[in-house]
C-alpha cells in the first residue's frame, strides 16, 4: 500500500498535460479536529483568503460555489509579485478531496487531501504540480519559487490549524 505523501504527489502529477518543469509542492499539517469540522471550513472556497496570507481575493466566475466545474479567480501576492489564478475544481470529494486545475498564468494541478488520524485528528495535506510562464522565469522561475512557496503554504496550513482547532467540535 502506497502512503499518503505517495498517493499526493501521483495524483498531483497525474492531472499535469505537460512534461513536468518543476517536482511536485507537497505540504501537510496534522489538525487536532475531526475530518468533518475541517473540512466545513475548506470547502468554503471564498473563505481561503482567510487563512491563505497569499490569497488576496476570490471571485466566482460560476454560479456554483463548491463542486466539480466550479471556476473562480484568485488574487495571489507574494512579495512584489502578484498574479490572477484562474482555477478550476477537477474532483470534489465531499469531507476528503478538492482538486483543482490551474489555468490563468501559472498552470497545473493542485490537489486538498484530508486523512482522519483516529477520531479527533485530521492530516491535511496540499500537492500543488505547477508550471510557470516565460516572464516568471519558466524552469528557473519554479525552482527559485519552490522554497518560497513552501513556506508561504506552511505557514498557510498553521493559520487554517489555529483557525480550526478554534472551532467547537
Amino acid at each position: 500500500m502506497d502512503s499518503p505523501l505517495t498517493l499526493a504527489v501521483r495524483s498531483c502529477a497525474a492531472h499535469s498535460s505537460r512534461p513536468d518543469v518543476s517536482r511536485p509542492l507537497d505540504v501537510a499539517v496534522i489538525i487536532d479536529r475531526p475530518t468533518h469540522v475541517v473540512w466545513r471550513e475548506v470547502a468554503v472556497i471564498e473563505r481561503h483568503v482567510e487563512w491563505m496570507t497569499d490569497a488576496t481575493e476570490i471571485r466566482f466566475l460560476t454560479t456554483q460555489r463548491e463542486g466539480v466545474g466550479t471556476r473562480f479567480e484568485c488574487d495571489t501576492r507574494i512579495g512584489p509579485l502578484t498574479t490572477t489564478d484562474v482555477m478550476e475544481v477537477t474532483e470534489w470529494e465531499r469531507g476528503h478531496r478538492i482538486s483543482v486545475r490551474h489555468t490563468g498564468a501559472v498552470e497545473g494541478a493542485g490537489e486538498f487531501t484530508l486523512t482522519a488520524i483516529g477520531d479527533n485528528r485530521t492530516e491535511f495535506r496540499w500537492c500543488e504540480h505547477l508550471r510557470f510562464p516565460w516572464y516568471f522565469g519558466s524552469r528557473l522561475g519554479a525552482s527559485v519559487a519552490r522554497p518560497v512557496l513552501g513556506w508561504v503554504w506552511r505557514r498557510n496550513l498553521r493559520s487554517l490549524k489555529a483557525r480550526v482547532e478554534g472551532f467547537d467540535r
